[in-house]
């Protein structure tokens, strides 16, 4: 990430090791990944010798995966990918990680260039765990070096598995936002990115392209990660970027994929409150042409788009219009042990999701532990907190049913206010 860094920002406490989660591995490497949790069990049980013992063990097995990323069989490259993904995932590993940093980079290099489809997208997305490990220092910056070229090479070769073009686009972004050190260098990665969503804006003849449902996917990945890498732009880099784009982005709002709508939405407000940040008087010319489009989509009942889409979109794009409108955003809180963290802005927001969809299960750990991620959330330094005070906070079962019950029925409420009741009358 382009700022001051500290030579001391590392993916978090090195010493505390947690229970291992293998719920996000695959199939093929959950045979492997199974006995992490009982060993970690029974060191609960058996005091500081049994901890070290399932320390010894966990570490053999991640060398195991890390020796396994060269195997000559394609199942088993996946596996080991697979296995480090999801120890990265649900664990700070940082003093294990920092002495073979440069091994595991070779190995995601060689399944990068060699490997095919599935092995590059589990390749892709563990270069971005391992920056996400290693946090914003020298470390990270020396494995982006060597992966950002491979990166872009796949991301913009037409001939490249559409697959692998994907994860690149999302893991390129968050790489460059933990990783780059040049702030030109982002705006140079965003210029890529730039390069593939802009085939999905309307020609100047005013016709749409026709494109394939995997190629869109790969320019809303790639839309995503240049609102990523946007969050951190200086103020007249921002200026310049919303004056090209905010006149062309509404009309990705009538893609046919949802997903690229609701991209193209949430990038708008975006723009709208880093432009209104900078400058509070900021206008924009077909403000009430927007609005209209927006409110159409909060309110789309359009029968030929599935349920679930219609739906989906009228959450999001009701958050948007507010946005545009007002210049208001639907706060969001997320708990992590005794600790809570409150998503209040469109930026917030954009960098939350994308180390959550790399972490999955595991963000509340890492929002926890990760000195890294807490630093870029303006948390403070990781909170010690004991079993005994952890064992004292927890409610009980009931407890904890009678809260959900009250929390249902204040969302259901919440939430009809904002429901057209005749959106729904005929979709049946």
């Amino acid at each position: 990430m382009p700022r001051s860094k500290k030579k001391s920002s590392r993916g978090g406490q090195h010493g505390a090791v947690q229970p291992f989660s293998d719920e996000d591995a695959s199939v093929e490497t959950l045979s492997h990944c199974s006995s992490f949790s009982d060993a970690m069990s029974v060191a609960d049980e058996g005091g500081e010798a049994a901890q070290e013992a399932a320390q010894e063990d966990f570490q053999y097995k991640l060398k195991v995966f890390i020796d396994s990323t060269v195997d000559k069989s394609a199942k088993t490259r996946q596996g080991a990918l697979d296995g480090l993904k999801a120890a990265m995932a649900t664990r700070i590993l940082y003093e294990f990680i920092s002495d073979r940093r440069m091994t595991i980079t070779d190995s995601i290099e060689r399944c990068l260039k060699k490997g095919k489809g599935q092995e590059q997208c589990a390749a892709a997305s563990l270069a971005c765990l391992l920056c996400i490990q290693l946090g914003s220092d020298i470390e990270s910056e020396e494995v982006f070096k060597t992966l950002k070229p491979i990166f872009k090479n796949i991301l913009l070769d037409g001939a490249a598995n559409i697959q692998a073009r994907q994860a690149c686009a999302t893991s390129l972004g968050l790489c460059t936002l933990v990783a780059e050190d040049d702030i030109l260098d982002v705006y140079a990665t965003m210029e890529s990115f730039e390069s593939l969503f802009m085939r999905s804006y309307v020609k100047e003849d005013g016709s749409r392209p026709s494109l394939n449902p995997q190629t869109t996917l790969l320019h809303t990945n790639a839309l995503l990660s240049w609102a990523l890498l946007l969050t951190i732009c200086t103020g007249s880099q921002v200026k310049a970027v919303t004056h090209k784009h905010l006149p062309k982005l509404p009309r990705l709002l009538e893609n046919d994929d949802v997903n690229m709508r609701i991209a193209a939405g949430e990038t708008i407000a975006l723009l709208f409150e880093l432009a209104r940040d900078k400058d509070p008087e900021f206008e924009y010319d077909d403000w009430e042409p927007l609005c209209d489009k927006l409110n159409s989509l909060a309110t789309d009942c359009n029968k030929h788009r599935a349920k679930t889409d219609k739906r989906k979109q009228r959450s999001v794009f009701r958050d948007v219009l507010k946005a545009v409108e007002e210049g208001d955003f639907q706060t969001e809180t997320i708990r992590f042990s005794t600790e809570r963290m409150t998503i209040d802005s469109w930026v917030r927001k954009r960098t939350y999701d994308a180390f959550r969809e790399f972490v999955g299960s595991g963000m509340n750990y890492h929002l926890q532990a990760n000195e890294f991620i807490r630093d870029v959330f303006e948390l403070g330094p990781p909170m010690l907190v004991d079993a005994a005070t952890l064992k004292s906070m927890k409610i009980s079962r009931f407890e904890r049913h009678l809260y959900n019950a009250a929390a249902f029925k204040a969302r259901t409420k919440a939430r009809n206010k904002f429901r057209d009741k005749r959106v729904d009358v005929g979709e049946f």
